[in-house]
């Protein structure tokens, strides 16, 4: 008999259906009482995805609401009658307050969602886990691996601009905009972070094999050598100083990556990189690429200028700017990159693939005696929606390692001999996430186990969701806020309605809760944060990153780790718009308090 558990006093428990035979592909429906889910089931498909609670009121209002559209789902021909069934029996949660608790305490008790934004906003930092035979997500710490998300002492009440992490070494860009690193390959005899690159004001970076690229908010791109003895023993640059004529050299080796023929507004504002090659876009929506790192040059594409190798290459500097003549006329508006191959997405919802396609991580048929593609080349995403009357725009691309992935909306429009006037979903915007590359480890997240997906593939658990906004008074589709993949595993966040006004003033049944994350891929290094190793091939969930605290509020049932967006609050005595950010990096992942 199934049994349903109803928190009365609380009114926090989830009412969940789940009928005999319903099966993945079907749809099942969650109602909350400050918000309703409707999703397609196979996001709850996986062992590791349980009953987590929410809030509920209106009890038989739910129940028969959920029959209802449970009945609507049933196909139309006849069947045969199965034998009658008794109704799902209620069982009466106890209530969890406790005499004489606060308003906040009773919040923590009900709320594991609550207990999580309390505690990001008060003890800021980094957690971080998977590999450290590089020491960098436990950098005191001689351990071959960190199974289950772990603070890293250093960035306890630090807030950071970015952070980047591989398995030997690790960057972050801190809130002044300087630039701290740590690691074996860094430095073998440095354990902690140390800041090196100052006064530059960085905004974001990314990674090579062996460079850290770095974006000041002024535009310049700046090269540094991961290691601390290139950047002792390296070239120092000459700087200027705000005193007239008056100058002084770097303290670190770093070159700086300066495209030719920019406008006179015109500047660098984002980077995206690989392995060996870095993508530089500029407020003009124009796309330049350069080499970035020292031990190999790029030469399987990635740069996106055809026929550009060690031997063709231009006179000058190896790391000079080379633009994307090819995508003149389109304006870019993102940028991702893999390992080695690189993707780029305009403003009309258009992808341009170039680069390695060993693996199929363009999304192109797989030709073993051209693997390369070296000029963007449109990916056909019309294709996937041929015969479904709904016209695709890409709003989001994502790459890391081998694999790419694509968030696209769909819109429902007229299809030939449909009328208008009866067609429901006219104009209704479905979100789909897709993706192709390499999934021997399950990093696809379609649940299947493929050595080369050289087409896209659609992620069941992510696309089709839908939630009820209690604010717009309308079913919203749940789009991902940020994919972030690491060179075998990958992390979504959710764009799901989240709240964060829970006040002095309101209710003590008022909570909080943040942004849904799933996790999914090689696990060979513990990186997904289970604390198990086995690979995942279909988005889960993983636990609250603070045990102790969730112990500590006497909470006995398993919750899931929620993200808390960005939001104003108090930091030792100062108000700072803060939010969590995850970064999956190679064979390591982290969570940090960005700004």
């Amino acid at each position: 008999m199934a049994l349903t558990k109803l928190n009365t006093n609380a009114a926090r428990s989830l009412v969940r259906s789940q009928r005999p035979g319903l099966t993945q592909g079907r749809s099942r429906v969650q109602l909350y009482n400050s918000r309703r889910h409707i999703h397609n089931a196979s996001a709850h498909h996986s062992a590791h995805h349980q009953a987590w609670k929410r809030p509920s009121t209106a009890i038989f209002a739910v129940v028969a609401s959920i029959a209802v559209v449970y009945s609507a789902s049933q196909p139309n021909h006849v069947q045969a009658e199965a034998p009658a069934q008794e109704p799902p029996e209620l069982v009466i949660e106890k209530s969890k307050k406790k005499k004489g608790a606060s308003k906040e305490e009773i919040r923590d008790l009900i709320s594991s969602q609550h207990l999580q934004v309390k505690k990001s906003w008060e003890n800021p930092g980094v957690y971080a886990w998977g590999s450290n035979t590089g020491k960098v997500v436990a950098p005191d710490s001689d351990e071959a691996y960190v199974k289950i998300p772990r603070r890293i002492p250093y960035f306890d009440d630090v807030l950071l601009r970015d952070l980047k992490l591989d398995r030997n070494f690790g960057a972050a860009v801190l809130e002044n905009g300087d630039l701290v690193q740590w690691g074996k390959g860094y430095s073998e005899d440095t354990v902690q972070p140390t800041v090196t690159l100052k006064g530059k004001n960085l905004s974001s970076i990314v990674l090579s094999r062996d460079r850290i690229i770095g974006l000041g908010k002024n535009g310049t791109v700046y090269s540094v050598p991961v290691s601390k003895l290139d950047q002792e023993s390296g070239k120092k640059m000459s700087e200027s100083s705000w005193i007239p004529f008056w100058s002084s050299t770097s303290d670190v080796a770093y070159r700086k990556l300066a495209p030719k023929g920019l406008g006179a507004r015109e500047k660098v504002t984002a980077i995206s990189g690989g392995l060996e090659h870095v993508l530089l876009l500029t407020n003009s929506g124009r796309v330049f690429s350069a080499a970035s790192g020292t031990e190999d040059f790029p030469n399987r594409g990635q740069l996106g200028v055809p026929g550009v190798t060690w031997l063709t290459r231009p006179e000058g500097p190896y790391d000079m700017c080379h633009e994307l003549t090819t995508l003149k006329g389109f304006d870019i508006a993102k940028m991702a990159s893999g390992d080695t191959h690189s993707l780029v997405l305009d403003k009309e919802g258009r992808v341009f693939a170039f680069g390695d396609n060993s693996s199929g991580q363009l999304g192109f048929d797989y030709n073993a005696e051209a693997p390369y593609v070296d000029t963007p080349s449109l990916l056909p995403i019309s294709k996937y929606y041929q015969g479904t009357n709904q016209v695709p725009k890409v709003t989001s691309i994502s790459a890391g390692g081998q694999n790419s992935f694509f968030t696209v909306d769909a819109t429902r429009v007229v299809g030939p001999s449909e009328e208008p006037s009866e067609i429901r979903t006219l104009g209704r915007v479905t979100s789909d996430t897709w993706s192709c590359g390499t999934g021997i480890r399950g990093a696809l997240g379609n649940g299947r186990w493929t050595h080369i997906q050289d087409g896209l593939t659609k992620i069941p658990a992510l696309s089709g969701l839908f939630e009820y906004d209690e604010r717009k008074k309308s079913v919203i589709p749940i789009r991902m806020a940020q994919i972030s993949v690491g060179a075998t595993h990958v992390s979504a966040v959710m764009d799901n309605v989240t709240y964060l006004d829970a006040s002095e003033k309101s209710s003590e049944n008022d909570t909080n809760w943040g942004a849904d994350v799933l996790w999914w891929g090689g696990n060979e290094f513990y990186q997904l944060g289970t604390g198990k190793r086995n690979n995942v091939p279909n988005p889960m969930y993983i636990k609250p990153l603070d045990a102790a605290a969730e112990a500590e509020a006497g909470r006995k049932e398993e919750h899931r780790f929620h993200l808390t967006p960005k939001h104003t609050v108090k930091v030792k005595g100062r108000k700072v718009q803060l939010e969590q950010r995850v970064e999956c990096g190679r064979n390591v992942t982290a969570v940090y308090s960005g700004v």
